[in-house]
């Protein structure tokens, strides 16, 4: 799994458990039953589908010239749209209630920066008001970029990647690798940016 400011691990989300019409709320134990994990969700659903998101608009500069990338067609502007939808209806997943972190046996792949999954785990159990505010920041973000692809407007898909990038972060230097100083330097430093950004207009404001 990769581990870097784009993507990373302790992504977070908002798990909605509706109501059918006429029905009581279905609380934990209503029939969901987890079979994977946080990690295998988030290399087969949220890793591939939030890259497919950063580089569907971006500018390349080489010997070349200058390459313009974004959705232009039809197929361009529907794959986009299952992956912002893949990653919206992965956060749901990943707040099931009892679904494990890792299998057993897994081990964090720096011991030295990185939390062992265990500790994870204990971490989110610990506070789950906590986790799910992440979880609510990451799933309006991930609103955002499909709200923007909906509209077929490359900028405003382009503006939603950075607070996306950063909502992922809330998560990382808590869950994943909260004594990585320089990367907690890191992400208080863009905060402040978007933050200016966002009161300019320059940024959604759902995604804080």
């Amino acid at each position: 799994m990769k581990r870097h400011l784009s993507i990373a691990f302790g992504v977070c989300w908002l798990l909605v458990v509706g109501a059918c019409s006429g029905s009581s709320s279905r609380g934990p134990g209503s029939g969901i039953e987890p079979t994977t994990t946080i990690k295998d969700i988030m290399d087969s659903l949220v890793d591939p589908n939030a890259d497919i998101l950063w580089e569907s608009v971006a500018t390349t500069v080489s010997a070349d010239g200058i390459e313009e990338k974004a959705p232009r067609t039809e197929e361009d502007w529907a794959e986009v749209r299952r992956s912002a939808i893949a990653l919206i209806e992965a956060a749901n997943l990943l707040l099931v209630p009892g679904r494990r972190v890792a299998k057993p046996g897994d081990k964090a792949e720096d011991p030295n920066i990185e939390l062992a999954p265990e500790q994870i785990e204990e971490k989110i159990n610990a506070d789950w008001n906590l986790w799910v505010s992440r979880a609510q920041r990451l799933q309006k973000c991930a609103m955002e970029s499909l709200a923007a692809i909906e509209e077929k407007n490359a900028e405003r898909l382009l503006n939603a990647g950075g607070p996306l990038d950063s909502a992922c972060e809330s998560c990382h230097i808590v869950y994943w690798y909260p004594n990585d100083e320089a990367a907690k330097q890191l992400y208080e430093q863009r905060e402040k940016e978007e933050e200016v950004l966002r009161q300019k207009g320059g940024l959604p404001a759902g995604c804080i």
